[in-house]
């Protein structure tokens, strides 16, 4: 390819302060006044955590990504943007801006390495409205990139410093609980393969770091608010049950977030943290990817990965490998 390519990180955005709260809040609920009490609590959460740096923290993943791909096949070749789906700079605008600047085609990276068509429709709603305000433009979603090497390489060296931490050793493990942010029952009903996805990624790294059996478990965190059945269990049901079993520490491990934001800062280092001292559990975590090398290289990957078959995928076609989607219209 010798067009100038576009390739954009999307995520859900954030409020950065407590004040952003409300704002945030009716973005999620399609512009409709959220619950006062839900404004009122989630402020209490940012004020506790301070602030999110989700955004800070994509825009320099962005910055790491240009830069390396600009080492890797020569500066001018990609340029490298982001869009957030409910805070600015919205994903719309990022699109409207790359296509005035002629760059095509634009890949859009979701910042979720599993990749769900039901959990990750609005980023597909985002991408199919900017086709149609520019008739012409090639723009593709990335999908699934769940077990990428650069990114099971961020996880396991996250993991690796955070077991040595907390003095893990092979005759008394450290036990690892691996999460991923809850969804309603139904949307893993519908589909299935996006469990399996979380199931791959933590298979990757259980054995590339070779932990033993019986030293790891996966639970859901951040149930919403909301009264449909979420999934479990839940992460505040797992660590009583740890204690109960005789543990006296435990490292929380999400391997869906690539960034610190709320439900980081607050659900696990917070809300997790005390319910794992009310039991008498040593509390851990793992530092989140963010823009560490390896991360910024599994994102490479993944834009050096659907691009190579942009020739024969674009336009007009549909590949389904759950490992290399890409959409096009």
């Amino acid at each position: 390819m010798t067009a100038r390519c576009g390739v954009l990180l999307l995520t859900f955005g954030s409020a950065v302060t407590a004040d952003e709260v409300p704002a945030y809040l009716r973005s999620l609920r399609g512009g409709t006044d959220p619950d006062p009490t839900l404004i009122v609590e989630f402020q209490r959460r940012f004020r506790i955590i301070g602030r999110s740096p989700l955004i800070e923290i994509t825009e320099a993943q962005a910055r790491d990504l240009q830069r390396l791909l600009d080492e890797r096949h020569g500066a001018g070749r990609y340029t490298v943007g982001v869009g957030m789906q409910h805070s600015e700079p919205r994903i719309a605008g990022a699109i409207d801006r790359m296509a005035a600047d002629g760059v095509s085609p634009i890949l859009a990276i979701v910042l979720a390495p599993q990749y769900s068509p039901l959990v990750l429709a609005g980023y597909e709603r985002a991408v199919d409205s900017a086709r149609s305000r520019h008739p012409g433009l090639e723009i593709a979603v990335a999908r699934a990139w769940h077990t990428i090497p650069g990114w099971i390489e961020s996880l396991c060296q996250r993991l690796s410093e955070a077991l040595v931490d907390a003095g893990s050793d092979p005759l008394r493990p450290v036990p690892v609980v691996f999460t991923a942010h809850s969804l309603p029952r139904s949307v893993i009903d519908r589909d299935p393969g996006y469990l399996e996805q979380l199931h791959e990624t933590v298979s990757a790294v259980v054995d590339r770091l070779g932990l033993q059996e019986g030293s790891w478990r996966f639970a859901w965190q951040s149930a919403g608010h909301t009264p449909a059945e979420w999934l479990k269990p839940d992460l505040l049901d797992v660590l009583p049950d740890l204690a109960a079993a005789g543990a006296s520490e435990v490292l929380v491990a999400p391997v869906q977030f690539v960034a610190d934001h709320l439900e980081t800062l607050y659900d696990i280092d917070v809300a997790a943290r005390e319910q794992a001292e009310e039991h008498g559990l040593r509390f851990h975590r793992i530092a989140m990817p963010n823009s560490s090398p390896a991360f910024v290289r599994g994102l490479a990957e993944v834009v050096e990965r659907e691009l190579a078959g942009a020739a024969t995928a674009w336009p007009g076609s549909e590949t389904r490998d759950r490992g290399a989607r890409v959409k096009t219209r």
